[in-house]
């Protein structure tokens, strides 16, 4: 089923503002694809990447969130090429999903395993749309409208997204620091 966020909420700018220097960070290591996993403990962020089949398999994305502390409700962002980008979170040994723009299903594997997953059927337009849950970040302080905003924006390539949503999340620093070319694997 789509997700459709009422126009008065969708109005509303996003209230947090990106780090430039962090975006310039993002852009001088040129990471537009990637998997991360990141998960709180103590207080802390840790962020590491994830193998490069977590990249193009939704079974081996999730295997490695389930291997992360489950009660730190680990989630994981990646971003595929300019064309889209997965949120994954585990909570309650269960993984939740959202896929950036579901029509991604009709060329990339790892877009159609997330999509089959959430039991969405085929976009039948062109048109972009996120599909999945919206609201697994609210518990951390990023509620569906702000997502859903990052979700429509088309002026922000999927790395630039999940740079957003780690800042929002407050491990935006972090996140740069795995895409580091010596932290980085070959997508």
């Amino acid at each position: 089923m789509p997700i459709h966020a009422p126009e008065s909420l969708l109005a509303r700018p996003v209230a947090h503002v990106l780090d430039e220097s962090l975006q310039g960070e993002l852009d001088d290591l040129e990471a537009s694809d990637f998997a991360v996993a990141a998960h709180r403990e103590d207080g802390l962020w840790h962020v590491a990447l994830l193998p490069a089949r977590a990249h193009d398999d939704l079974a081996a994305l999730t295997t490695a969130l389930l291997q992360r502390p489950p009660q730190a409700s680990p989630l994981a962002l990646v971003a595929v090429d300019d064309d889209f980008w997965v949120a994954a979170r585990v909570q309650s040994r269960s993984v939740r999903l959202l896929l950036s723009d579901a029509t991604a299903a009709f060329e990339w594997p790892l877009a159609r395993e997330v999509l089959d997953s959430l039991g969405e059927p085929d976009p039948e337009d062109d048109e972009p749309r996120p599909v999945g849950d919206l609201t697994m970040f609210a518990d951390v302080g990023m509620g569906r409208a702000e997502l859903h905003l990052l979700c429509d924006d088309e002026d922000l390539y999927p790395d630039e997204v999940c740079l957003r949503i780690a800042e929002r999340l407050g491990f935006g620093h972090q996140l740069v620091r795995a895409l580091r070319p010596a932290a980085r694997p070959a997508y």
